[in-house]
């Protein structure tokens, strides 16, 4: 597909340091070429925007005009280990991405220091017996910090189109639990990618685990598509109690971005011309004030989502509207939403 080029907006506030805590890298071959089949759902039409997205065009993109001083690298299933027990392919992962990160603490690229620290996956359905590769990830880079395993389940499959298909009710799941019990032993914190509807298993997880640093994706990803389509506005309600709720719980911090996916489905997302980032902060105002009023700016962060958050905007785009979003805010409420709480909670090394 192709889309009118952005214009390039100014850079507002460029001195501003940000670490970028969420983004992916990956190389897809397969989303590549214009005799491919029409997209079936919108989510594979962000992918083909970006079939490729390594460590070039992340430096591209670190380099657009922000002060994005580091980042923190978050797992999308991207070169797993060929050959390996299935439990141990993900670490991969994370070898290919502390590669990246050596590459970049050179500092022959500059003095960005990409992917500075590692979020990849294990299976925490193996229970007692996840804590093995959690130690496989951890002796393959110093930089890893945490894992994801996502959660996101509808019954509709128009909600989440190819990544339909994990059970409904994992974070419930007294096999996960067993493998969730073995992260804070060995210090290690949690991303979590549910939809807004599933709220209350991370709610009920976080309660259950209050010793293990727990991070909620993507605001929580509200939904407007599919079954829940022009039902977003009708649902925020229900989606901040649950925001408030999970507030409420010290363990938990909030990633404040991802609405520029396909699932919120609002009228930017792959709109031509893109939107610009007055029209974006305009959109994800609710969300974003919501969020930050409930945990407070020292477990908030911005995130890019990049490449998925294409589908919406460019990068320096989007961290326009962040930097609109945050205006209000003091001196030290911005050091961190963009880059204090992220260097925090991750353990970022920007030595």
């Amino acid at each position: 597909m192709t889309r009118t080029l952005t214009p390039l907006e100014p850079i507002l506030e460029p001195d501003l340091p940000i670490i970028d805590p969420h983004h992916h890298l990956w190389d897809r071959p397969g989303a590549r070429g214009a005799d491919l089949a029409p997209p079936s759902h919108p989510f594979e039409a962000v992918i083909r925007l970006s079939p490729r997205y390594l460590f070039d065009e992340l430096l591209a993109d670190m380099n657009s005009g922000h002060k994005v001083v580091a980042t923190v690298y978050m797992e999308c299933g991207a070169m797993y280990r060929k050959g390996a027990e299935p439990a141990f392919r993900p670490v991969g992962e994370t070898e290919f991405v502390n590669g990246v990160a050596a590459m970049s603490a050179s500092g022959v690229y500059g003095d960005v220091r990409a992917c500075a620290a590692i979020v990849g996956h294990v299976d925490l359905t193996l229970g007692a017996a996840a804590r093995e590769v959690l130690e496989a990830h951890m002796s393959a880079s110093t930089r890893f910090r945490g894992i994801r395993h996502s959660a996101s389940s509808d019954p509709d499959p128009a909600v989440l189109g190819p990544l339909s298909g994990r059970p409904a009710g994992l974070y419930r799941d007294a096999r996960f639990r067993q493998g969730f019990a073995q992260l804070a032993p060995l210090g290690l914190s949690f991303d979590a990618w549910l939809l807004e509807p599933q709220l209350d298993d991370l709610i009920d997880l976080a309660r259950a685990f209050p010793d293990t640093q727990i991070i909620v994706d993507h605001v929580g990803t509200p939904l407007g598509l599919g079954a829940y389509a022009g039902r977003r506005d009708e649902r925020f309600g229900l989606w901040r109690e649950k925001i408030q709720a999970l507030a409420a719980l010290p363990n938990v911090a909030c990633k404040v971005g991802g609405l520029a996916m396909a699932f919120p489905a609002f009228p930017s997302f792959l709109s031509d011309p893109p939107a610009s980032s007055e029209q974006l902060a305009r959109e994800w105002r609710p969300y974003v004030e919501t969020c930050i009023e409930a945990f407070g700016a020292d477990r908030c962060m911005f995130e890019s989502n990049f490449p998925v958050d294409l589908g919406a905007c460019d990068y320096r785009t989007l961290w326009n509207a962040f930097k609109r979003l945050a205006a209000g805010a003091s001196a030290t409420e911005k050091t961190a939403l963009f880059s204090g709480s992220a260097q925090r909670i991750y353990r970022v090394d920007l030595t």
